[in-house]
């Protein structure tokens, strides 16, 4: 199987495992595929958990879950070393956070030094702990999740951490006819799992993402992708409406991010060359989580995708 098939082939696999939830399935294979990270915010059992477990399960990876919780620590994360009274020396324990795939559950139940203990990870591929730096896989996911319906005794993540997530996904309660198949599905789980036919390996991974950055990108599509940055940063220049609600706009990065993730959003769909759709289809969840509001424009109830579909709107198609 050639390898965007296998990639098509583990994507439609994920839908039937995860039912109803086709934004969340398409933005994991592309963060796996872009080489980023994924901020997943939605009530509890939306299947945040079972999507990356399935498709670990799938890539023959390691997977840790951490839950975070207001007594954790950062060294629960990174591991810590220990004293060997056998041999006289410290040895290091590494932590959850050595792992391919990590599920950060419910990450802003933490406080903000322990939520810091991701930064080095997802920014360098390597922890710090003790008087050492060690590197991790080549292969390394975070996928955090965030409960928007309890806020109490939570810790809002700090907007340097919020920035280096490649995506933010929001996730909705799944329509009736998806609830019956759920039921159905999770029954026939229980009396006979099924084995996982799809099977892709940690070098498909790499050599795919090797394809997704040669696909070719034309002067006029990242003239589009810097334009949809600058009506963040200069609304005024765009659109009033956009100027009231705005007050500071994308870093670089969500530039950055734009563009990989529409690379790798165009390979999936079958094609050499990155369109103006490909862009349009990642950008709300590329840039939802990156630019801030007034306290105006969210007491009038605005919220970051209603500026996004502005931003849309105004900014012409190269």
């Amino acid at each position: 199987m050639a390898l965007r098939e296998q990639f098509q082939a583990l994507e439609s696999d994920l839908q039937n495992q995860v039912i109803e939830q086709p934004d969340l399935v398409r933005s994991l294979i592309i963060a796996l595929l872009a080489d980023g990270h994924l901020l997943v915010e939605g009530a509890p059992g939306l299947a945040k958990t079972k999507a990356i477990k399935e498709i670990a399960a799938r890539l023959h990876t390691l997977f840790q879950r951490i839950q975070f919780t207001p007594d954790l620590l950062p060294s629960d994360i990174t591991g810590t070393e220990i004293y060997r009274q056998e041999t006289g020396e410290f040895v290091f324990q590494p932590g959850p956070i050595f792992s391919n795939l990590v599920l950060a559950d419910e990450i802003n139940r933490a406080p903000a030094k322990v939520q810091s203990a991701l930064l080095e990870a997802m920014s360098e591929r390597q922890v710090t702990a003790g008087s050492e730096t060690r590197p991790l896989d080549e292969l390394f996911l975070v996928m955090a999740t965030q409960n928007p319906l309890e806020q109490e005794g939570t810790y809002p993540l700090p907007e340097a951490q919020l920035d280096r997530f490649l995506m933010h996904v929001n996730l909705d309660f799944p329509s009736r006819e998806a609830e019956l198949k759920i039921l159905r599905l999770v029954r026939g789980e229980l009396t006979a799992p099924e084995a996982v036919d799809i099977q892709v390996s940690t070098q498909s991974v790499l050599d795919a993402r090797q394809e997704v950055l040669e696909l070719h990108l034309a002067p006029a599509i990242e003239e589009y992708m810097v334009q949809l940055t600058m009506a963040t940063r200069n609304p005024e220049s765009w659109n009033e409406e956009l100027s009231q609600w705005l007050i500071c706009g994308v870093s670089p990065r969500a530039t950055l991010a734009l563009e990989r993730s529409a690379r790798a959003s165009a390979w999936l769909n079958g094609r050499d060359f990155v369109t103006p759709d490909d862009v349009q289809a990642v950008f709300p969840n590329v840039f939802r989580h990156r630019f801030y509001m007034n306290y105006e424009a969210q007491a009038q109830g605005v919220t970051p995708d209603h500026v996004i579909s502005k931003i849309l709107n105004t900014v012409p198609v190269a």
